[in-house]
């Protein structure tokens, strides 16, 4: 006898902002995209609980708030004041920092320069995780402007549950992720860059540096 808890359920999923509807439709009624519904077999999705517990460490714990020990939360130095200004005094552990703006104003490069600088001055452990370019692509830009790499990793890869597996194993202090819009995770069947897609990653992105203390950069393109 089939198990009717097991039974596949056919769905129709938009790309654009996750919306799931019973029936395909050729405009999704949410966000009013066109033919941008495909079929999805909700036994293949991973649970939303599960998924958001993938990278926890047990139950959240209530504190008093005038118990919190700050001294265990110093501020990294970016290396420069302009940056440290705009983030309060410099980077916090467990933060989420979204780095937004047109494509080609000098996003990679800046923290690519404040990663140099964290690893190399400070001796953090950084990681630059790149959707976009090849890692030798990244360490010529590193050449050209100069950088000493110290505790710099870098990675090329775009999956997510890739890129978590290479963080645990390296454990830095600090992570890039550019861009945000080049990241998918199986979680989702919809491309890459779209409204669920994104959704999905930061928001396992931010859970995953609260948990661990990492310090999160992304990188977001405004494209619109």
């Amino acid at each position: 006898m089939n198990d009717p808890a097991r039974k596949v359920k056919t769905r129709y999923q938009c790309s654009e902002c996750g919306a799931v509807t019973l029936k395909w439709t050729g405009q999704c009624a949410e966000c009013g995209a066109w033919n941008t519904l495909s079929e999805v077999m909700l036994e293949q999705k991973t649970p939303l609980a599960e998924r958001f517990q993938s990278h926890g460490t047990g139950q959240a714990v209530i504190r008093k708030l005038d118990e919190v020990d700050l001294v265990k939360q110093p501020r990294m130095s970016t290396g420069s004041d302009e940056l440290n200004r705009s983030l309060g005094g410099g980077l916090v552990s467990g933060s989420v920092i979204l780095l937004g703006g047109d494509p080609g104003i000098g996003k990679s490069t800046l923290l690519l320069q404040v990663l140099s600088s964290l690893a190399d001055r400070d001796q953090v452990t950084a990681l630059y995780v790149s959707g976009e370019e090849s890692i030798e692509q990244i360490s010529l830009r590193s050449s050209r402007l100069g950088l000493q790499a110290g505790d710099l990793f870098v990675l090329a890869e775009n999956h997510l549950e890739h890129i978590f597996t290479a963080v645990h194993q390296h454990k830095p202090r600090v992570l890039v992720i550019d861009s945000i819009q080049t990241v998918f995770s199986d979680a989702l069947q919809s491309a890459p860059g779209s409204v669920a897609q994104v959704r999905e990653c930061a928001a396992r992105l931010v859970r995953f540096a609260k948990q661990t203390q990492t310090t999160v950069l992304l990188v977001g393109h405004v494209t619109k």
